[in-house]
């Protein structure tokens, strides 16, 4: 099949999904705002959330510039690498600005829509939620084939080599993002919570608490801005590496490296057919009427998945070794497996963070004997919510290996991505509720519109936690298939070996191993303490305008913009070092070791990939999950169950939760970008360690 036609497809389905994004974004756009002080609420949303992403960008931008600038002087990347780089970062900082400003204008429309009924609100949040969606997966899918015709036609001999450029622009930005982001809600919902709640006695969203703004717009710039981030960041590396993984496997068929495009193409499709089935059924099961769309894409991109395998599957790619893909069938199956993945991830998620199932209610019962028992409990429960996930992700790994080698697994990876656009749809929607319920607050609507608005969010905890599972799990993969890539940049031609040794009997690949693990742990404390101390400092802001204004008794208005540039300023200072460590460890490692001897650089580099990869998976299952738990069992007390609100149970889980806070929104999802960042940057550097090994690059 001629390659400009294979190309032509997925762009279209791209250009289809943000076209179909842009008219949701109008649709939501039309919806009633309601009256004046709701208009003028949203409207400090709007400017706190903006003001923040303006000068995070500001800020990533200066460090881009300079990343850039080195790229284009290291002989061994070229300048094709460096253009991927600024266009995976321009995409990724598109990607946030577009989902952020759907979001905080669709929050007070839902609020509105709630005066009408549940099925409107749901509506209104929904496709608020897929328009992020729509765009991550579009933007995505249009800047890996639009970059990868430009390797093709104007330096068709690079192959997919630049790509890695393209990857690590999309990353770098995401953890950025997401630590960014993670720090301004965390500490924004930490130190407004604990003054609020447990000091003044006020509900969360109150609009007495000066703090209440920044911790919506903290809803905003964490879970839409930074997981739109985080998982446009997954699909484009799993792109990526799939296709870097097929011309190296099938150096000669061009098929190799489209049909994850293919996948992509399809799912999106997929996707958009997905969002016409939210609906709620007699019993108002806001989660069923969730999944059913899920449901849908899956089985229309299953469907797709089957038709791609037996039209582009290639008798080549059974290779005489063993390694390859051995029919189309084969092909088939290891995509089904990527979606049997994704559907596990969700359940598995669910039955931790839901109100409905034990874990939760454990915790909540917990919470009567005090907060020491409800912070053991949320512990164990996610220490214990690791063990699922990772039998699925190991039964996934040899299950796509047995049928299909490397690529295989890769296939199994991109098939689990490409149901991002849906599944960021599920995300978004949770923010936009939860800012939805504080507007009814702050705005005294009606006590129905708030329970409308309570549904609604009481779901979208669970939906924001099972978007979380679902990027660790295609993140372990997406991973899995970088280090492959990675080992492969050191074979000798002359041999066809790789000239290290990735065994665990060498012990400089041990010791690697020992310091690739402990990134992830160091790395989650710096982004816990960044939080603590952001939120320090809007508790004595938020006592501080307490004691000297007649706040609480309502005679004066809060200083919400006061709040807001504190956490900002916190923010976007606390963020810097954990965000240049996954960048700055692989190179200590590689070439700081490499200098001196670059086998043992490169396979102690080695050693660290496959460290930080068990570590941080784990602590980002364990520490968005129990989080999610933590949230949900306050959230559980409060529907009236163990005394309800004001309970000594309650205030027990509103500590839990505010631990739990810095868990699931700040480190637990950051662990993503941080295991594929530090993959991404050793395979930069890879070619450099190779030629002081004397070999050429690889691919």
């Amino acid at each position: 099949m001629d390659s400009n036609v294979l190309l032509f497809v997925p762009v279209l389905c791209a250009i289809i999904a943000i076209l179909y994004g842009g008219f949701l974004a109008s649709w939501v756009m039309k919806q009633d705002q309601g009256n004046q002080t709701m208009k003028e609420i949203s409207g400090f949303i709007q400017e706190g959330a903006m003001a923040y992403l303006n000068r995070q960008y500001k800020t990533i931008a200066i460090i881009g510039v300079v990343i850039t600038i080195l790229m284009l002087m290291i002989p061994q990347l070229g300048w094709l690498t460096a253009v991927g780089f600024v266009i995976g970062a321009v995409f990724s900082a598109l990607t946030g600005y577009i989902g952020m400003n759907v979001s905080v204008r669709a929050n007070v429309r839902t609020a509105q829509a709630a005066t009408k009924g549940l099925q409107q609100a749901l509506d209104v949040a929904f496709k608020g939620g897929a328009v992020t969606g729509l765009f991550v997966v579009g933007l995505g899918l249009l800047g890996v084939t639009g970059f990868y015709a430009l390797i093709h036609n104007i330096a068709p001999e690079k192959g997919t080599e630049p790509m890695i450029g393209l990857a690590f622009g999309a990353s770098l930005i995401c953890l950025f993002a997401r630590i960014g982001g993670g720090i301004f809600t965390k500490a924004a919902d930490v130190g407004g919570d604990l003054v609020g709640k447990v000091v003044a006695g006020i509900p969360e969203d109150d609009p007495r608490n000066p703090a209440v703004i920044a911790d919506n717009v903290g809803d905003n710039v964490g879970d839409c801005a930074g997981m739109a981030a985080d998982l446009f960041e997954t699909y484009v590396v799993t792109a990526t590496a799939t296709m870097l993984i097929g011309s190296l496997k099938f150096p000669t068929l061009q098929e190799g490296v489209m049909i994850p495009l293919a996948i992509g193409s399809i799912a999106i499709i997929a996707s958009i057919i997905g969002t016409f089935f939210v609906k709620l059924s007699s019993n108002n099961n806001i989660m069923g009427a969730l999944y059913k769309s899920l449901i849908v894409s899956g089985i229309v991109g299953a469907i797709g998945f089957f038709g791609v395998s037996k039209m582009m599957y290639r008798p080549e790619m059974n290779l005489p070794d063993g390694t390859g893909v051995s029919s189309d069938m084969n092909l088939f199956l290891c995509s089904l497996v990527g979606l049997v993945v994704t559907g596990l991830m969700v359940v598995i998620t669910e039955y931790y963070t839901s109100t409905a199932f034990k874990p939760v209610k454990d915790i909540s019962k917990q919470s009567e004997m005090g907060a020491a028992t409800n912070i053991i409990s949320g512990l164990a429960i996610g220490l214990k919510s690791t063990g699922y996930p990772i039998i699925v992700i190991v039964l996934a790994i040899v299950a796509s290996f047995a049928m299909g080698g490397l690529y295989g697994v890769a296939i199994a990876a991109m098939s689990m991505l490409s149901m991002a656009g849906i599944v960021v749809a599920l995300d978004s929607y949770g923010p936009i509720t939860d800012n939805a319920g504080g507007i009814a607050e702050m705005a005294k609507m009606p006590p129905n519109t708030r329970v409308t608005t309570d549904a609604l969010d009481a779901v979208g905890n669970t939906t924001k936690a099972v978007t979380k599972g679902y990027a660790v799990g295609s993140a372990a993969l997406a991973a899995l298939v970088l280090f492959a890539d990675y080992g492969n940049k050191f074979i000798d031609p002359a041999t066809s070996k790789s000239v290290l040794n990735l065994n665990v009997d060498s012990p400089y690949v041990l010791a690697g191993i020992f310091l690739g693990g402990v990134v992830p742990f160091v790395f989650g404390a710096f982004c816990m303490e960044a939080v603590g101390k952001a939120a320090f400092a809007i508790i004595e802001e938020v006592k501080d305008q307490f004691a000297k204004k007649k706040i609480l008794e309502g005679i004066d208005k809060p200083d919400y913009a006061k709040c807001v540039d504190i956490v900002t300023q916190a923010a976007l200072k606390e963020m810097l070092i954990p965000s240049l460590m996954p960048v700055v460890v692989p190179l200590v490692i590689g070439l700081g070791v490499g200098i001196f001897s670059p086998k043992i650089g490169a396979e102690m580099l080695g050693g660290a990939l496959m460290g930080s990869i068990v570590t941080g998976l784990l602590l980002a299952i364990q520490m968005s999950t129990g989080g999610g738990a933590w949230d949900n069992a306050k959230k559980y007390i409060e529907e009236g169950n163990h005394g309800g609100k004001g309970s000594e149970a309650h205030k027990a889980a509103v500590i839990g939760d505010t631990v739990g806070d810095p868990f699931k929104d700040t480190a637990g999802p950051a662990f993503n970008p941080v295991i594929k960042v530090m993959n991404i940057v050793a395979l930069l550097i890879a070619p450099i360690l190779a030629a002081w090994l004397g070999l050429s690059a690889h691919h």
